[in-house]
């Protein structure tokens, strides 16, 4: 069964508009741009998470976008049983003033480190399994139509890097799921989109923005840890 990939399906579905999508893309990569002078070597994905989100707050109060909160890591609560249970914590989210009034309405951004090569296989590996699937599976986004992965970059070439995701997107959610293209970002190493059907059966279509972050790579000790 084929699925257009303009056409969201299931319900609820919230939307983002367009000069809404570039905003968010906009402040995301000239933010984690601007945050790659304060890294350091071996820096994990928490501080760099952080030092990215503080510069995105700092950037929007600069440009003066009054109409755009940017909130800190968020809990996303399982509305699907009574106990306390979350679905999960996002590492960036981000709300619309039309957005404000309704919980399950936000941008989300799942931030995970990646690299280039066999050192990083496993990073690589999570950044779809910890990352994209959560979208999935919904337990980010439910019922959105856009979502956001922000890949800090530790190694390049870039091309080698996106044909090693590429490949577990297609592996994990079928050739419908591979990347396509996207404008891209002056800041960006890389945009691209991918589109994926999530468990209630609305259509999501992730943006993919790849950062230099290379001066937070490990040293040569460090990377062991990354089989």
């Amino acid at each position: 069964m084929q699925f257009g990939p303009d056409q969201p399906i299931g319900a609820p579905s919230f939307d983002l508009h367009g000069d809404e999508i570039e905003t968010v893309v906009d402040l995301v990569c000239s933010a984690a741009k601007a945050a790659r002078s304060h890294l350091t070597q071996g820096m994990l994905e928490v501080p760099i998470t952080i030092l990215v989100r503080k510069t995105m707050r700092s950037i929007k109060k600069e440009r003066g976008l009054t109409n755009l909160e940017v909130r800190g890591e968020h809990e996303l609560e399982n509305m699907v049983t009574i106990d306390p249970s979350l679905l999960g914590r996002i590492d960036i989210s981000l709300k619309f003033r039309r957005q404000f009034g309704d919980e399950d309405d936000y941008v989300g951004v799942e931030c995970k480190r990646v690299g280039a090569g066999a050192t990083y296989s496993s990073l690589n590996g999570n950044y779809v399994v910890e990352g994209v699937d959560r979208f999935v599976v919904e337990k980010y986004g439910a019922g959105h139509t856009w979502g956001f992965m922000l890949g800090f970059v530790l190694a390049v070439p870039i091309q080698k890097l996106l044909a090693t995701i590429d490949k577990k997107l297609e592996k994990t959610y079928g050739e419908f799921s591979k990347f396509r293209d996207a404008v891209q970002h002056p800041a960006a190493l890389a945009v691209r989109d991918s589109d994926h059907i999530q468990n209630s059966g609305t259509l999501i279509r992730l943006r993919h923005m790849f950062i230099d972050m290379t001066p937070a790579a490990p040293s040569g000790k460090q990377r062991g840890r990354y089989p």
